[in-house]
């Protein structure tokens, strides 16, 4: 006689945490401004269509790590019941909110990665802005906060490691994009594209070539945490981390301000989507590492 067995259950989802915990613009019945812990799951590790999104109040009283240990472990039990496993990665976006989340990420054994890769959580905050905190009691109306990093530090050169044999502009349609997770990629990261966008819109980007160490340079550039391209004066200069900037090559004139401009149309038209890609060859079939960038403003 054939026995029924039992289903087995459903695989969890993986994926990194995004995190921001910082005033916004309220005002409390006390006169303090409201504090709010704000969590979701990075746009590329979702499933079918499934992201986690998750958010706390916390009494200005009450900001401190220990508040913010036992609000991720609530965040984390939700989210288990949403199907979704403990983030391998926890991003924090706030270079001032750095010590306090690393206190509290510790005490939980997250792998804490100050980040400006936050295209989905900003994106949230985006639109909490414009639709939720204008209609709370006390909503002040202004911007929702300065810049994470307001001072630039100097651009420094690229480590002699990690530096290509050359590179070259690129540009690819915005449709081709969408497909990125599923090309042959040792390293990636991935970013958010908005629905509305066309297909046909041309983004721009940078292809970094090394014949013998593509594959060790893409490695080292995912651990910098790849934000953006752009260029200050002559110079072309990637942006990652919370505040590293990297300087991979001066320009002429004429193509100092032709790329500027070209990045400018793209924070008009595509919302500042960029990619950086590493290869081995302009023919290599596949890419070492790419990563759709932001160009986001800083405020």
């Amino acid at each position: 006689m054939i026995q029924a067995t039992e289903k087995a259950p459903a695989a969890l989802i993986q994926a990194d945490w995004e995190l921001d915990y910082y005033s916004r613009p309220i005002l409390e019945a006390d006169g303090k401004k409201r504090w709010e812990l704000l969590i979701c799951s990075s746009q590329q590790d979702t499933t079918a269509g499934r992201s986690f999104r998750w958010f706390l109040n916390c009494p200005a009283s009450s900001v401190n790590s220990q508040w913010l240990k036992a609000a991720l472990e609530q965040a984390l039990a939700d989210a288990a019941e949403q199907g979704f496993a403990p983030p391998r990665k926890l991003r924090c976006w706030r270079g001032s909110m750095r010590t306090m989340v690393q206190r509290a990420s510790e005490q939980l054994g997250f792998d804490l990665v100050p980040s400006r890769r936050c295209y989905a959580l900003v994106e949230w905050l985006q639109e909490r802005q414009a639709s939720v905190y204008p209609q709370e009691e006390g909503y002040m109306a202004g911007p929702l906060a300065p810049p994470p990093q307001p001072i630039q530090p100097v651009a420094v050169p690229l480590p002699e490691a990690a530096r290509g044999d050359q590179w070259s502009w690129a540009s690819l349609p915005l449709g081709a994009l969408r497909e990125a997770s599923d090309w042959e990629t040792s390293f990636a990261g991935l970013a958010p594209l908005a629905a509305d966008l066309s297909d046909e819109l041309m983004v721009s980007g940078l292809r970094l070539f090394s014949a013998s160490r593509s594959l060790a340079i893409a490695g080292w550039l995912a651990g910098l945490e790849p934000v953006r391209l752009e260029v200050s004066g002559q110079q072309l200069i990637l942006e990652a981390g919370l505040e590293d900037r990297w300087l991979l090559g001066q320009l002429d004139p004429e193509e100092a301000d032709a790329a500027a401009a070209a990045f400018q149309a793209s924070r008009v038209q595509s919302g500042g989507v960029q990619f950086l890609a590493v290869q081995s060859s302009p023919d290599q079939p596949g890419f070492d590492g790419f990563w759709i960038l932001r160009d986001l403003p800083d405020a």
